[in-house]
């Protein structure tokens, strides 16, 4: 029903329930979890950015992932909740396409923010006297410009092709967000192409990504596992615990979502999974990484003092 065979130029949202009262809790939860998730990351970027003692690598990381976390979440959750609670339950093509954009761009940047800040644990925890030569503030914007780029550029090439399919059958996307798969699956077109470098290009961002997580960490746990003070190791091992919930949060239901064979999947796993990394992580992720650091907490109390 949309493309060059007809006028209609919009997808409906199935979203999550058509029950109205189903509805009306689903809004209320979703707007609470929306304005914590803003309010939590907001927080971690003025803190980090008015307490002189987090003016470090780790923290720079850190407010860099809280930014990106309130785009991520900004992207899909507004228009979930006009679609829940609103008469109209659609969305443009080219909205469409640029929410897929957006998407596939927040959480290819956030893999690699989150493997660039396996890094900086690696060298805190490794090369502890060498740190702060090489986590320099030089070397740490690179870091961050290149997560943004890779993740600019991978959302690029899978959107752009989305162009040239036509849409004559359904226009009925069984998800709250247009996810690119959802939109994959209701072109006449053939979508081969499209499905083939969604697959290349997810495999290799997901293999490079997770390659660079996990040679960090299997250096972190050697290191740490070497450190012959019970007190030494729970010592270092928190300064990466935090990042290692996350890390294990947001790739495993990514993965899992995006590069499962086809036959596994199903519309309520996919939800499921969705709510998980687009909009749950994002609000843990200021809990998970504030509640076990004193010195951020001493800055929330600060801020809130002002």
């Amino acid at each position: 029903m949309v493309g060059n065979q007809t006028d209609e130029c919009f997808f409906s949202l199935l979203g999550l329930s058509n029950d109205l009262h189903i509805q009306i809790i689903l809004f209320v939860l979703f707007l609470f979890i929306y304005l914590l998730t803003v309010l939590g990351n907001v927080m971690i970027m003025l803190a980090v950015k008015s307490n002189p003692q987090l003016q470090n690598p780790m923290y720079f990381f850190l407010s860099h992932l809280s930014f990106l976390d309130v785009c991520y979440s900004s992207v899909t959750l507004p228009k979930m909740l006009e679609t829940t609670i609103g008469e109209q339950k659609t969305i443009s093509v080219s909205g469409c396409f640029a929410q897929a954009f957006f998407i596939l761009f927040s959480a290819t940047t956030e893999v690699f923010m989150l493997s660039s800040m396996a890094y900086d644990r690696y060298c805190a925890i490794c090369k502890p006297l060498h740190y702060m030569n090489i986590m320099n503030i030089a070397f740490s914007c690179k870091l961050v410009a290149t997560s943004w780029t890779i993740g600019f550029f991978y959302a690029l090439a899978n959107t752009l092709p989305l162009l040239r399919l036509e849409f004559c059958g359904s226009n009925i996307i069984r998800h709250f967000s247009c996810e690119l798969p959802s939109i994959l699956s209701l072109s006449c077109s053939d979508t081969f192409m499209n499905k083939m470098l969604f697959l290349i290009l997810g495999g290799t961002v997901g293999i490079v990504s997770l390659f660079l997580t996990v040679f960090s960490y299997i250096h972190i746990i050697s290191t740490i596992l070497g450190i012959s003070s019970t007190e030494g190791r729970q010592k270092a091992f928190s300064t990466c615990s935090s990042h290692l919930i996350v890390v294990i949060l947001f790739y495993g239901t990514g993965y899992f979502r995006y590069l499962r064979p086809s036959s596994a999947s199903s519309v309520v796993l996919d939800e499921i999974l969705s709510i998980q990394y687009s909009i749950l992580t994002p609000l843990l992720n200021p809990i998970i990484y504030s509640l076990p650091n004193k010195e951020m907490k001493a800055s929330f109390k600060k801020i809130l003092r002002c």
